[in-house]
């Protein structure tokens, strides 16, 4: 991963948006990292990849609660506070 400092990617911004296409880009200020770069076919992988992360965690969530006895009715009087 190519890592470049804020002032290059600010002076050679073109030349950044080109590299970011073939990988990410760590853009560092005063010696930490402080931003990514990264091509929108990227970018879009991760966006499905943590919704399906996260699918697969809510399904096995739901599965758990179905095992131990939540329903419907139990969750709509947890979620109204009612005993």
């Amino acid at each position: 991963m190519r890592a470049v400092t804020a002032s290059e990617a600010r002076q050679g911004f073109a030349e950044i948006i080109e590299a970011a296409r073939r990988e990410p880009v760590v853009i560092r200020r005063q010696k930490r990292d402080v931003a990514v770069l990264m091509s929108m076919d990227e970018y879009e992988r991760l966006v499905h990849l943590n919704v399906a992360e996260f699918q697969r965690f809510s399904d096995r969530v739901g599965a758990k609660a179905k095992d131990t006895g939540m329903t419907q009715d139990v969750l709509r009087g947890l979620l109204s506070g009612e005993d």
